[in-house]
């Protein structure tokens, strides 16, 4: 078992009268974090899965006293796939407010739906984590420095989601599993998302610009879209953990650049089987890249994973 660097996190922020969100990308293993480090806990808990139909019925809408009559003695309510479930931020501030020797800890992977149904019933009520594929750090944790290292091309090349990982030599095959269906379920079902087609499109674009700043129009003519069409499924797909933007940074100097804007991949893996590239390095063009987002991605992931804020930048003068 491969120990998560928010286990300790979350542990330690048990019953401290808030309830604790855990978002992230699919098949980062958010359930098995909490199930694991809860199946060690002395505490009785539930296990309430959004995806079952009965649950959905039962958590919607619900009172203070149903709400007790379904955790009965249990001291932990364990919700997964929340996104699943109608009203669920004023399920769970009922819980919070009015059952308060209870723990909520809830996860799920649609970012743009949880916040919205989240955030304003239950602010000031929860402790916020986000759960991104492996990362080096833990790797070495795992098992040591030098073995890691010795796998540095195998995560440039198939990245750190927990399952290509354990089983490297299916990792071809679950990527383009994880690149086709599960990673975009969560966009796909938004009424948002009107042309599916130009999400590969454009995460096709950024894949091939990778290491090098962009521009929304230059993608938007690439992908046969418009500039604000272009803008807002990046928006989605940052919400999705597929990717994230970094803005140039901008000192007032002359020479530097003011408004550019990169854009990388939490994964290596997942932007290499969406250009179907699983060529080892020294066959590659693109290694210059590949290496800038894996070394960007790792510190967006150290500082989410040890709860330290921080804003995000590159910095470039004009002459590169």
């Amino acid at each position: 078992m491969i120990t998560r660097s928010l286990q300790e996190a979350i542990k330690s922020r048990l019953f401290k009268g808030k309830a604790m969100l855990l978002f992230g990308p699919r098949q980062s293993e958010k359930s098995t974090l909490v199930e694991t480090f809860l199946e060690a806990q002395e505490k009785a808990w539930l296990y309430l899965n959004g995806d079952d139909s009965d649950v959905r019925d039962l958590l919607t809408e619900s009172s203070a006293t149903k709400l007790r009559s379904i955790i009965g003695k249990n001291q932990i309510v364990f919700i997964d796939e929340v996104q699943r479930i109608s009203n669920i931020g004023l399920t769970i501030k009922l819980i919070s407010d009015r059952i308060k020797d209870v723990q909520v800890i809830a996860t799920g992977s649609s970012a743009f739906e949880l916040t919205n149904r989240l955030n304003e019933p239950l602010t000031g009520r929860k402790y916020e984590f986000t759960l991104y594929p492996l990362t080096f750090g833990e790797m070495v944790k795992h098992h040591g420095l030098l073995e890691e290292k010795r796998f540095i091309e195998q995560r440039l090349i198939y990245g750190y989601y927990p399952e290509i990982v354990v089983k490297p030599e299916e990792g071809r095959e679950l990527l383009k599993l994880l690149a086709s269906s599960y990673l975009f379920k969560d966009l796909l079902m938004l009424e948002q998302v009107k042309k599916p087609s130009l999400i590969e499109k454009l995460l096709k674009a950024i894949a091939l610009q990778l290491g090098s700043e962009v521009s929304y129009h230059e993608l938007a003519q690439i992908t046969g879209s418009d500039d604000k069409t272009v803008e807002k499924y990046i928006a989605l797909l940052e919400k999705a953990y597929v990717v994230f933007r970094l803005p140039a940074l901008n000192r007032n100097v002359r020479n530097e650049i003011k408004k550019g804007k990169k854009i990388y991949f939490y994964d290596c893996g997942i932007r290499n089987a969406i250009i179907n590239n699983f060529n080892s390095l020294n066959s590659r063009t693109d290694v210059g890249g590949l290496w800038e987002n894996f070394l960007v991605s790792e510190r967006i992931k150290y500082l989410q994973n040890n709860l330290l804020e921080a804003k995000h930048f590159f910095w470039r003068t004009t002459q590169q």
